[in-house]
């Protein structure tokens, strides 16, 4: 493939499908430094430690997880504001992993971001106006001031913001306008991609439905690709054509998002759908959660094998304690009508989805419980409850 910025090689899948994004082994590893005269390097956060990921032409990907695996630094990192450690980035053909000085900053025109927290990403110096002209004119955007202040009310209307706003500051909008002036800097310079970082965790309920519809109706409007980084769940199910699962800083399970929700394979993604609310109280009665034991362990000292093994009631010392499994395609009763194959990291993926493997107690870490409270240590059997609310008869 082309290094060249100006060079583009189209990626497809073996099927034909279009592939904007098609990420491989990516990691991204900080050091640690110790010491005050001289730094030396004792030990590394692991980030990110292999990512595989494809993100095809007009789709919206979802990556879930819990605070610490990862999502945001890969992210970033996707975009080049973090240094990859190892791996490449194939973005419309070119490895912007290579890519350096102006023909990366070329690149960029074709790749942005929209921030976690809007105010903090919103130079408070500069007026909504300046916002918007910086990125057009960096990248020779901008022909005249008469077709600037059309294209500058062309994105404040497109997310719906009058164009009075143009002359404030970020300081005096709420923050579910601010993350609307921080969608239209994303668009004035016309990306193919945006890479969304917790993009209504900061807003209110209220705000954080116009918020996810909006970027519903711009993907229409203008054809965008999306990469949302997001912990909540249900906002991730909303506007999710597929949904990636990580944790400790790989891809544990990835599908379609229908596919995902009604049968999750992996056992972190079976207890982070047990965690969702089911708005029906009979269901929600019934069904039992899975409280993983522990809290996530640390990027910088992860498990050897399955770096899930440490809290999974599925556990087999046969190999889960050894062997790090790789991503893979596993075939689940959906399979028809899914658009991406379904896969998942582990190694007895389809035993636990057939029942053949029984799940066990976890030795609780932490000062932490694994099972829930009147339930006995030695129970036996599915204890797990329902994976999906479909399985509720």
């Amino acid at each position: 493939m082309s290094t060249a910025a100006g060079t583009a090689t189209t990626s497809t899948t073996p099927e034909g499908e279009d592939v904007l994004v098609d990420v491989k082994g990516l990691k991204v590893h900080f050091p640690i430094k110790k010491g005050i005269v001289f730094d030396r390097t004792v030990g590394y956060v692991y980030a990110v430690d292999g990512m595989d990921m494809q993100i095809h032409r007009g789709e919206t990907y979802g990556l879930v997880g819990e605070s610490g695996c990862g999502k945001s630094t890969f992210g970033r990192a996707l975009l080049h504001l973090e240094e990859p450690t190892a791996g490449s980035v194939h973005f419309d053909g070119v490895d912007v992993a290579s890519l350096k000085g102006e023909d990366l900053r070329r690149r960029r025109q074709d790749m942005q971001m929209v921030f976690q927290d809007p105010l903090s990403s919103l130079d408070p110096r500069q007026s909504i106006e300046s916002l918007l002209l910086e990125g057009m004119q960096a990248h020779g955007l901008v022909r005249d001031k008469r077709a600037a202040n059309a294209r500058l009310r062309e994105l404040l209307t497109a997310v719906g913001l009058p164009t009075a706003a143009l002359r404030k500051y970020p300081h005096e909008f709420s923050g579910g306008q601010r993350q609307r002036i921080g969608i239209a800097r994303a668009l004035s310079v016309d990306p193919k991609l945006i890479v969304a970082d917790e993009p209504v965790s900061a807003l209110d309920v209220s705000v954080q439905a116009q918020v996810v519809n909006l970027l519903e109706d711009l993907q229409q409007e203008f054809g965008l690709t999306y990469l949302v980084v997001a912990h909540d769940l249900a906002v991730v199910r909303h506007i999710s054509d597929v949904v990636g699962v990580m944790y400790l800083g790989a891809l544990v399970e990835e599908a379609d998002a229908d596919a995902l929700y009604a049968e999750p394979l992996h056992p972190y993604t079976r207890a982070l759908m047990s965690a969702v609310p089911v708005p029906d109280p009979t269901v929600e009665d019934r069904r039992e959660r899975v409280i993983l034991a522990g809290d996530l362990p640390s990027p910088a000292a992860p498990p050897s094998g399955c770096r899930f093994h440490t809290r999974c009631p599925w556990r087999q010392e046969t190999r889960c304690d050894t062997e790090r499994p790789e991503l893979r395609v596993v075939s689940t009763r959906s399979d028809a009508s899914d658009v991406r194959p379904h896969r998942v990291a582990c190694h007895f993926a389809e035993q636990i989805a057939d029942g053949t493997l029984v799940a066990h107690a976890v030795a609780p870490t932490g000062g932490e419980r694994f099972f829930e409270a009147g339930t006995p240590a030695g129970v036996t059997g599915s204890f797990t409850g329902p994976a999906s609310v479909t399985e509720v008869s």
